[in-house]
């Protein structure tokens, strides 16, 4: 079991900055790292279907921008 962003919900799945871009079938369902950063910047969560499941961050959580 991985744990889940609160903020995003993105579940890490062991995906870093060296395969970011490719797209893994498991538990974030076809959307890829960067893809996910991405939807986060535009919505504020890694896919819409999570926008329900997420909260604004705390003061030390550094989102991206």
């Amino acid at each position: 079991m991985y744990e889940i962003c609160p903020v995003c919900f993105w579940e890490d799945d062991g995906q870093d900055e060296h395969d970011a871009d490719e797209v893994r079938g498991g538990p974030n369902r076809g959307v890829s790292l960067t893809q996910g950063r991405r939807n986060f910047a535009e919505f504020g969560a890694s896919s819409k279907r999570r926008i329900d499941k997420v909260r604004d961050p705390l003061p030390p959580e550094h989102p991206i921008r």
